[in-house]
């Protein structure tokens, strides 16, 4: 009896994690790195013009790097339609958000995203979660966003992309995933919310924590450029109708 016990809690455990993907990030890039002459692999500082222009239906736009964000409009939790454009003047975080990912909720309750939007909205940053997941797949419906919103504290809205238009159109591969776009709509950061292996905060071996998107809005409050604007994401996948 013991060991079937054991059996059962065991295959919940692998449930949970089921469809999540997990990505090494890649170490911050040298500030004093020449640019590259072609795209350099995901997580490295590349160009925009190594971005391939396309054109989504339903949103304005593919994001690319030092040029316009996609305008789009998606509804909350409660039904109202939030417009990304209605926010120009302040910058704005776009977290690609999952409440039934593990990393997603190892992110919310120890890791660099536990506080960081409610520090920074305070500061007059906007912060808008996302959610891509198609109806039937892990995260998806009202009441599941209700609850994690509640469960991670989030004052801020989570915003749901059904069809995942939002999400293709901007590149959105893992949740958690984070897009920056500055006061006047350009779209200034993508990556991982930070450079952590398990989403935890921890340093990763032999090297620094590193917090991408908090420096990012950081220099952004500075009037700086922001000094890594393309790191890799890692997380469970996003859980699209047609990846």
């Amino acid at each position: 009896m013991r060991n079937q016990s054991l059996s059962i809690a065991s295959f919940a455990v692998l449930a949970s994690l089921a469809g999540c993907t997990r990505t090494q990030p890649s170490p911050e890039p040298s500030a004093n790195a020449p640019a590259a002459a072609a795209p350099a692999r995901e997580g490295t500082a590349r160009p925009a013009a190594a971005l391939i222009q396309t054109s989504t239906p339903g949103v304005s736009g593919h994001a690319e790097l030092g040029q316009p964000a996609p305008d789009f409009e998606l509804p909350d939790l409660d039904g109202t339609k939030v417009r990304l454009s209605s926010y120009r003047g302040k910058p704005v975080v776009l977290e690609w958000f999952n409440p039934g990912c593990p990393f997603v909720n190892a992110s919310h309750t120890k890791g660099s995203l536990k506080g960081l939007a409610a520090r920074e909205t305070a500061k007059g940053v906007v912060w808008l979660a996302i959610n891509s997941a198609s109806p039937g797949k892990q995260g998806y419906g009202v009441q599941a966003n209700v609850d994690g919103k509640k469960k991670y504290g989030m004052a801020h809205p989570i915003l749901l992309d059904e069809s995942g238009s939002v999400g293709h159109a901007y590149g959105a591969k893992h949740t958690p995933h984070i897009f920056i776009v500055d006061a006047n709509g350009t779209l200034v950061y993508r990556g991982g919310i930070d450079n952590s292996p398990d989403g935890e905060g921890e340093s990763p071996q032999g090297g620094t924590l590193v917090n991408y998107a908090a420096n990012a809005l950081d220099d952004i409050a500075a009037g700086k450029p922001v000094r890594v604007a393309d790191t890799e994401a890692y997380g469970c996948s996003v859980k699209y109708a047609n990846p």
